[in-house]
């Protein structure tokens, strides 16, 4: 695919890194090391390696290029959080296996959506990607019984959500859980995505599973496309603002991958552009293949719209996981959502707003038999709310 994405204004110390992930041009690294590292704020390339989680392969990599072009500092660092990684994924191993085998002695079907599974499913060892929590998907109607289960290992619920008339069954995705003496993570998914939103059922997952080695008791995770689509689903939600993510997109396309089965996927439940835009990203920034099984995600010059799109994530080290987004990175955001959606996602996320938020009910606090007329009080409510955050807004200027 000849190079169609415009880099200009990525930083210098991200396309180094960028060369590092490539697959097969050792040789390359080896010939102009001194090119790829001169001028280098290598203080910023260590930031950039922990901002986009990619310090394991990098750890590797970055051995291929002449060793008295990069620091010893560097390199000793990205060993020390080689190891670190290596010592987390043991340790969520070991929990993913307890829990796996107490929810299954208890009948609850479980698929593991990220962490350990996912670096051997895809690196073929869990000390090559990084993973801060455990993600699994249950069915709904077990959530009341995990949560006991997760409480009786000592498990606390970390987020409490706020919701009206329900409405949290298909705005959220998960709830997080957190040991306070271990500090590990569990997220609990009753969906793979935050609504409104079509996506295929638990049932139709669970046939579709896949069966990993990783622990001695039996884990399970998604099926190769299901995986294909969630990871691409989950790493356009988020801008492509993380390098990790796209790397698990070079890993999977190595997989024996029904590209027929998946495009059906994407056009029933999300958008093919999206898939088209992720295989662009990894083609140009990766050196991902582009063969002709995956044309039919690429015949719409909108997927390299998107692609485009998403650069301005890696321009600087926008982190949308914060509570302090800059109001330019929220808006931009704000708008590519939008855009990444087909026309079916656009008609459910419009109607949507219609439907009442639980700031609603903190402005006009109504008794639960009341609720009801949230909905009528909506679009008052709303320009209630717009203008005093516009007169709080006036009045810090």
């Amino acid at each position: 695919m000849d190079n169609i994405l415009n880099l200009d204004r990525m930083p210098k110390e991200l396309k180094l890194i960028l060369e590092l992930l490539k697959e097969g041009n050792e040789q390359y690294l080896e010939k102009y090391s001194e090119g790829l590292c001169r001028d280098i704020d290598w203080n910023l390339f260590i930031k950039l390696t922990l901002h986009h989680r990619v310090y394991p392969a990098i750890n590797f990599k970055i051995k291929m290029l002449n060793a008295d072009v990069v620091p010893t500092y560097v390199v000793q660092f990205l060993n020390r959080q080689y190891k670190r990684n290596t010592f987390q994924m043991l340790r969520l191993s070991a929990e993913m296996e307890k829990v796996s085998l107490l929810f299954s002695k208890h009948q609850i079907q479980t698929l593991f959506l990220k962490g350990p599974i996912l670096a051997k499913c895809l690196y073929g060892d869990i000390s090559l990607r990084t993973s801060s929590d455990l993600d699994f998907l249950i069915p709904i109607q077990d959530l009341a019984k995990a949560e006991d289960l997760l409480v009786s290992l000592g498990y606390e619920k970390d987020d409490y959500i706020h919701t009206v008339l329900n409405d949290w069954k298909w705005r959220h995705h998960h709830v997080t859980y957190i040991h306070p003496h271990t500090e590990i993570k569990l997220e609990i998914h009753w969906r793979l995505h935050p609504g409104p939103g079509k996506e295929p059922c638990f049932d139709e997952l669970w046939k579709r599973k896949e069966k990993s080695s990783i622990t001695s008791y039996p884990v399970y995770l998604l099926g190769t496309e299901d995986l294909f689509q969630f990871l691409v689903a989950h790493g356009a939600r988020h801008g492509w603002s993380r390098l990790r993510w796209l790397i698990d997109i070079q890993q999977i396309v190595k997989r024996k991958i029904d590209w027929v089965k998946l495009y059906t996927l994407f056009t029933t439940y999300h958008n093919p552009y999206v898939g088209g835009q992720a295989i662009i990203l990894a083609s140009q920034l990766l050196n991902v293949r582009v063969e002709k099984k995956m044309k039919p995600l690429l015949i719409s010059k909108r997927s390299q719209k998107l692609a485009q799109e998403a650069v301005f994530y890696l321009e600087t080290m926008i982190n949308l996981h914060t509570d302090s987004v800059p109001e330019y990175v929220s808006k931009y955001h704000s708008r590519h959502l939008f855009s990444l959606m087909s026309a079916q996602q656009k008609l459910f996320f419009t109607a949507s707003l219609l439907h009442p938020y639980p700031e609603d009910a903190e402005m006009l606090p109504l008794p639960k038999k009341l609720h009801f007329l949230y909905f009528p009080l909506r679009p008052v409510l709303w320009a209630w709310r717009k203008t005093r955050k516009d007169e709080l807004r006036k009045g810090r200027t």
